[in-house]
């Protein structure tokens, strides 16, 4: 690892619609005062109109940007490289400088993994999926790193559900799409996540008493969420767990260093 007096001021960002909200300025901020850096963090504003204009003036003072909705998808197109898993998740939420252009990364599929990892999830075999969305394809790949088996995909349009699934199989287990119909079983599985906004994951609570296995709610504005707070057993992770665990790497990658989360 580099040592942080050699390692030049820099600055990094994190972008999408809307940002105000985001908590990534926070956690950057505080890991660069933690291992003596003098960068600049800043939460921008951008859709994807202006994703294009912003990439193409970047210099080389920027160690890296953070990207959150609308924005993960959208940016492959401007990236000079993506790596295999963003490639196969269809999602960079980390862009890093390389020779000549940009490289993209996804970073959370291992916060995923950490934040259920510190949940409880030992070796779960099924999976629940609530979503299929751009966060949902990150959790099917995070299901795979665990060695879950069978994972049932639950949305609301069937074309989104079934390219989610298709996934789960490309990464070698068996998935299987259907609607957002709440389900007493498929809250029996070992491992359940849910990208599920807001409260729209509000019709399945009733459904928890079942539960037995891990939650993983990605949604953390207001915490605990509905079915978080309903959920039977203690093993539940945020998407503020996630979100800590996907930015200690993104740190990790943009400053050479390794970052101490406590």
């Amino acid at each position: 690892m580099a040592d942080p007096a050699t390692v030049p001021r820099r600055r990094a960002a994190v972008l999408g619609s809307p940002i105000a909200h985001s908590l990534s300025p926070y956690l950057h901020r505080a890991a660069y005062a933690s291992l003596g850096l003098d960068w600049q963090y800043d939460a921008i504003e951008v859709d994807e109109h202006g994703l294009a204009g912003f990439i193409a003036g970047l210099d080389d003072s920027w160690a890296g940007l953070s990207l959150t909705m609308p924005l993960k998808e959208l940016v492959i197109r401007h990236l000079a490289e993506v790596d295999n898993l963003a490639a196969q998740t269809r999602s960079v939420n980390t862009v890093l400088p390389i020779e000549g252009g940009w490289r993209g990364v996804n970073t959370d599929v291992s916060g995923m993994v950490r934040a259920l990892q510190d949940a409880g999830a030992g070796s779960p075999l099924v999976g629940t999926l609530l979503g299929a969305g751009a966060t949902a394809r990150s959790a099917v790949a995070a299901m795979a790193a665990l060695g879950v088996r069978s994972v049932t995909v639950h949305a609301r349009r069937p074309e989104a559900s079934r390219s989610v699934a298709e996934l789960a199989q490309h990464l070698g287990m068996d998935g299987r799409a259907t609607d957002l119909q709440p389900d007493l079983r498929a809250l029996e599985a070992d491992l359940v996540i849910s990208t599920l906004p807001g409260d729209a994951a509000l019709p399945w609570v009733r459904f928890v008493a079942g539960a037995s296995g891990v939650l993983l709610d990605v949604s953390y504005h207001p915490w605990p969420t509905p079915l978080a707070a309903a959920w039977r057993t203690h093993a539940v992770a945020s998407g503020r767990d996630l979100l800590l665990w996907q930015a200690v790497e993104q740190v990790r990658l943009m400053t050479g260093l390794e970052p101490d989360p406590v």
